[in-house]
C-alpha cells in the first residue's frame, strides 16, 4: 500500500515503517522556539542534564511574540533566551534583523521540502505549504529535541483536501482555509493530517498556501502538507541555507477521506466570533460596526497579502472612529512593501504601519482590544479574549475584506467596496 506524503516524510526520517498509527523515533531537521516558549525549554534543557543543542546550524530562536519588549516581564524574558541561545551559539536573530517566526524561517531557507521541522508554537503547521512535515510541540519536547536531534511521531491518518477549479481574484487562501473550517470544524482534523489537492492549487501563491498550511492546526491538525510543485521548489532552491529532498504521496496512498471544494463557487468569508469554524459569506454576516483591523501576522503578514491590502486600501481612507493597524510579518516584506509603495499607501489612508512582530494576534500589543470593542484580523484565532479584553470580539477574514472593513467603518466583502 502507498504513503501520505505524512507517512513518507516520517519513514525517510526513521527506521520504522512508518504506518498510520505507529510512533516512529525520527530525526528532526529543524528545531525553533520564540520569545515566550524558550525560557522554559532552556530550563528543560538543563533540567535533563544536556549541555550542547544538537546542531547549531539546525537550532534556533526567534524573538518575535512581545517584542520590541512591551514591558520589564517580556524584556526578561527575551533576555533569558538570548542568553540561552548566545550560550549555545544557535542561530538566533535580534528584533530589527528578524520577524514571524512562521515567515522568516521558510524565507530564509531553513523549512524546506522533506524536512521533519519541531517548533515550540502550534502554528510551525505553516511549513507544510513548502512540502515540509512541520509541527508544533510543547517546550519540553522541543529541549529533547534541541538535545537530541530526534523526536517521536505517531503516523496520523490524512485527509485529503481537494480545491478545484479557476479561482475568482476576491478569493485567497485565507477564504480556503476558512470554508475548510467552517464544514469540519475546529476538531475535524485533530491530530491527523491535511494534505492540499486539486487543480486550483496550481495559480495560487505560496503565500496563499501558507496561509492555509498555517491554520491547519485550527482544525487540529497535526501537520497541513503541501506536496510539492514547481513554484514550491523554486522557491526553496532559491533560499535554501543546506540540501533537501522533496517528498511526494504515492498515488495510491489510504486516505481517511477526501473534502472537495469547488473554488470558483467560493465567495469571501469571515469567521465570527469566537470559534474559527463560525464561518459565514461576509455578505451574510449583517455587516456589523468595528473599532479595529489588524492587516498581518504568521497568517496573513506576507507580501502577497499586504498588496492585496493596498490594492483596496489606495486611494482611499481609513473610516472615522477606526483603527487600522499593518504589520508586515518580516524585514523582507517590510522593505519590498516599503519600496513598492505599499507602506505609503496605508499611511496616507490614515492606517498605522508596525515593525514586524505578533503583535496583537495574540493579545500581545501594539493593538490589544478594549471591552466592547470588534476588530477585523487576518489572524488565525478569534477565541474569547485572544486579542485583549474577554469583552472584545474577533472576526477573522482576508486581506481584502480587512482592507475593505477599514474603508467602510463595518464588516465588508471587497466586492463590495467601489473599484
Amino acid at each position: 500500500m502507498g504513503r501520505t506524503m505524512a507517512s513518507a516524510i516520517i519513514a525517510s526520517h526513521s527506521a520504522s515503517e512508518a504506518r498510520e498509527g505507529e510512533i516512529c523515533k525520527v530525526r528532526v531537521d529543524f528545531a525553533f522556539a520564540n520569545d515566550i516558549t524558550t525560557p522554559p525549554a532552556a530550563a528543560s534543557f538543563a533540567e535533563m542534564g544536556a549541555e550542547r543543542v544538537f546542531d547549531r546550524e539546525r537550532c534556533a530562536v526567534l524573538p518575535d511574540h512581545f517584542t520590541p519588549n512591551r514591558d520589564i516581564a517580556s524584556a526578561e524574558q527575551a533576555k533569558r533566551g538570548r542568553e540561552f541561545a548566545l550560550s549555545q551559539g544557535m542561530l538566533y536573530w535580534e528584533v530589527g534583523r528578524v520577524g514571524v517566526e512562521h515567515a522568516f524561517l521558510p524565507e530564509s531557507g531553513y523549512i524546506l521540502p522533506g524536512d521533519v521541522v519541531v517548533g515550540a508554537d502550534s502554528h510551525t503547521c505553516t511549513g507544510g505549504a513548502l512540502g515540509a512535515f512541520a509541527t508544533g510541540m510543547g517546550s519540553t519536547d522541543l529541549a529533547a529535541a534541541w538535545a537530541l536531534g530526534e523526536t517521536w511521531l505517531k503516523v496520523p491518518p490524512t485527509i485529503r483536501v481537494r480545491f478545484e477549479g479557476e479561482r475568482p481574484q476576491w478569493i485567497t487562501g485565507k477564504d480556503m482555509i476558512l470554508s475548510l473550517l467552517g464544514r469540519i470544524g475546529v476538531q475535524g482534523a485533530r491530530y491527523m493530517a491535511l494534505e492540499f489537492a486539486g487543480d486550483a492549487l496550481a495559480s495560487l501563491p505560496v503565500d496563499d498556501r501558507f496561509t492555509i498550511a498555517n491554520m491547519a492546526v485550527e482544525a487540529g491538525a497535526k501537520a497541513g502538507l503541501f506536496p510539492p510543485d514547481d513554484a514550491a521548489l523554486s522557491y526553496a532552491k532559491s533560499r535554501a541555507k543546506r540540501p533537501f529532498e522533496p517528498v511526494w504521496p504515492d498515488k495510491d496512498a489510504p486516505y481517511l477521506r477526501t473534502e472537495v471544494f469547488d473554488v470558483g463557487a467560493m465567495s469571501p468569508v469571515a469567521a465570527l466570533p469566537h470559534s474559527p469554524d463560525n464561518v459565514r459569506p461576509v455578505r451574510e454576516c449583517g455587516s456589523p460596526r468595528i473599532d479595529q483591523v489588524f492587516i498581518g501576522s504568521c497568517t496573513n503578514g506576507r507580501l502577497e497579502d499586504i498588496a492585496a491590502a493596498a490594492r483596496i486600501m489606495k486611494g482611499r481612507r481609513v473610516a472615522d472612529g477606526v483603527r487600522c493597524i499593518v504589520i508586515p510579518a518580516s524585514y523582507e516584506v517590510y522593505n519590498r512593501a516599503m519600496d513598492l509603495g505599499y507602506l505609503r499607501v496605508f499611511t496616507d489612508a490614515g492606517a498605522v504601519v508596525c515593525t514586524p512582530t505578533c503583535g496583537p494576534c495574540l493579545g500581545g500589543h501594539t493593538g490589544v482590544l478594549a471591552a466592547g470593542e470588534r476588530c477585523v484580523s487576518t489572524s488565525n484565532r478569534n477565541f474569547t479574549g485572544r486579542m485583549g479584553s474577554p469583552k472584545s470580539e474577533v472576526i477573522l477574514a482576508s486581506p481584502l475584506t480587512a482592507a475593505a472593513s477599514a474603508i467602510a467603518g463595518r464588516l465588508t466583502d471587497p466586492r463590495d467596496v467601489e473599484a
